[in-house]
């Protein structure tokens, strides 16, 4: 039974509505991969956030409050450091896209929510069982695997979007802490001001003249980063987080996708071994947190 300010429950349209946002993230990081290639990854992302911190500012100023309640949060300083780790972790990714390429670089980052799952004792103060511990591990020696000797054997290139895990895993812990007492919706606007803030320094420094053609590229990416978020929101809204999270590793697959088909890149066997395991070791934690979660409800 449902309460009129809240959304009915849908497990199924939750999922249906991952699948989308996981299909449109993967779209947007082929043409970040692209733009990367053409100009200044800085001002790529900065034109990215331009538009993000545009978006929540007119979602703010429709919202009860408006502006104003929208900057009222009772943790400024973290708020802070979730906008500039958001938009330093997006630039590093999108590096590793360019320099590793879609599949290479996803097969790394799936190991971020075992990173969350790590990190959640110390940051949040969350019992890590000696089953998540070990699902810890596994994925550890998957991101091993993956990077074996191979192209990016011993590069820095491939400890970059390693080190995007960990600043996504961190961002999305900070996130967590701060929803103790601040809105979703203040949490929003303070990530696209913040990382607007926080790029356009570096990026006017890196600009460049954009063709008409890579224009409408960007357009297309600003446009696919504000729909995925909403997407992304209304499947959290309609179905219980730890039912669709699962589905969120299916980026790898339509990023992977996109890789072999418009960039010609190659899968390696140890890659899709290294990333079934991560995968694997990442959906059994997050079904450690769901048995959790369940077992904490009251009867």
């Amino acid at each position: 039974m449902t309460t009129p300010h809240m959304a009915p429950q849908n497990t199924r349209l939750g999922i249906w509505l991952m699948v989308g946002t996981t299909l449109i993230f993967a779209a947007q990081d082929g043409i970040s991969r692209y733009l990367g290639l053409q100009y200044s990854i800085m001002m790529v992302v900065m034109i990215r956030f331009w538009f993000f911190a545009i978006f929540v500012m007119l979602l703010a100023a429709r919202a009860p409050g408006g502006l104003r309640a929208a900057t009222r949060t009772a943790f400024p300083l973290v708020q802070l450091a979730r906008g500039m780790i958001l938009v330093a972790e997006i630039s590093v990714m999108v590096v590793g896209f360019v320099k590793l390429g879609l599949i290479e670089a996803h097969a790394v980052f799936t190991f971020y929510p075992l990173v969350v799952a790590a990190l959640s004792g110390p940051i949040l103060g969350e019992k890590v069982g000696w089953r998540r511990w070990t699902a810890i591990l596994v994925g550890l020696a998957g991101v091993l695997i993956i990077l074996q000797p191979g192209f990016a054997v011993f590069s820095v290139w491939a400890l970059v979007p390693l080190l995007a895990a960990f600043m996504f895993a961190l961002y999305g812990l900070l996130t967590r802490y701060v929803a103790r007492k601040d809105s979703a919706s203040v949490s929003f606007f303070w990530t696209g001001i913040v990382g607007a803030i926080a790029i356009t320094p570096f990026g006017l420094a890196t600009w460049t003249p954009m063709a008409a053609a890579d224009w409408v590229w960007m357009a297309a990416l600003c446009g696919m980063a504000a729909l995925g978020h909403w997407l992304l929101i209304r499947s959290y809204a309609v179905a219980e987080a730890s039912a669709v999270q699962p589905f969120a590793y299916l980026q790898l697959v339509f990023a992977s996708g996109i890789g072999l088909v418009v960039f010609g890149e190659s899968l390696r066997v140890n890659v899709a071994i290294g990333a079934g395991i991560v995968v694997a070791a990442g959906v059994f934690t997050l079904w450690r947190q769901r048995v959790r979660e369940k077992a904490a409800r009251p009867a």
